[in-house]
């Protein structure tokens, strides 16, 4: 999935989060990471561990409090214009009053395009995620999968070089999840976008990713990277019976089980 390049799409040197000052509680310890242009990383670890805190960092919308983070070799201190988050919680995300294909044209606005250049890049974000027919509809008018699609479709009409994405899939039935992870490497199969994902299940971290980044102990250090050795073609059938998938399945569900006992 992933292309060599001199410069990492994203880079985290020494990152971490203390809240409260420095007599406060410590979240987030010495995490360094670098991801090279079009890698899928999950990022994953038991609940409270401080994955959301992480992301929002990266993201820009919060600060550190050591260290920094890098979008292509700069450092950021806001959101930076070539990235995109998707959350969880799209029902929020979503505004209600609009119908679908303004939703997806909101991050466009104010950002130099015509009129005209919006309307093809909703039109091409909408057909991509397969709801080239709902741009009419208003989000609760949709299930929670297509509202879900709706707010991948909103983010890839920015088009971002780097995609964040924070437990996406984790609010829908088993069926709309593998099709939303599905969805997500083709996406990344044909743009070429660069994605970190936030994740508690450990198979999906493993279909998804050309590497696993574990988040252990209090506070949070990186417990281990694990590559993810995978044919970049993946389906869910034939690729979570694979010997590959299995083995690198139980490294990282390890990885998490020891991260607990972890204590820096």
């Amino acid at each position: 999935m992933s292309s060599s390049t001199s410069t990492p799409a994203v880079e985290l040197r020494d990152l971490g989060v203390t809240y409260g000052g420095a007599t406060g509680r410590e979240v987030l310890r010495k995490i360094d990471l670098s991801v090279t242009a079009g890698e899928i990383v999950c990022i994953v670890g038991h609940s409270g561990i401080g994955k959301s805190t992480l992301i929002r960092c990266i993201a820009g919308l919060q600060t550190p409090t050591r260290g920094d983070v890098r979008i292509a070799g700069t450092t950021i201190t806001a959101p930076p214009a070539t990235l995109a988050l998707v959350s969880q919680d799209y029902g929020r995300t979503l505004m209600p009053w609009l119908r679908v294909g303004e939703n997806v044209r909101l991050p466009l606005r104010g950002i130099g395009l015509s009129r005209k250049e919006q309307n093809e890049r909703v039109t091409a974000a909408l057909a991509v995620v397969g709801l080239e027919t709902a741009a009419r509809s208003y989000p609760w008018q949709l299930s929670g999968g297509m509202q879900q699609r709706v707010a991948i479709a909103r983010a890839l009409a920015y088009r971002p070089q780097v995609l964040l994405m924070d437990e996406p899939f984790a609010s829908v039935d088993a069926q709309t999840r593998a099709e939303l992870e599905d969805l997500l490497l083709t996406l990344q199969r044909d743009t070429g976008i660069t994605v970190l994902l936030v994740t508690h299940d450990v198979d999906e971290s493993v279909y998804l990713s050309d590497r696993v980044m574990v988040l252990g102990g209090k506070p949070a250090l990186v417990q281990e990277v694990i590559d993810v050795p995978l044919a970049g073609a993946r389906d869910q059938i034939s690729t979570k019976a694979d010997p590959l998938f299995i083995e690198c399945r139980t490294r990282v569900l390890s990885s998490i089980q020891q991260s607990k006992t972890t204590i820096a």
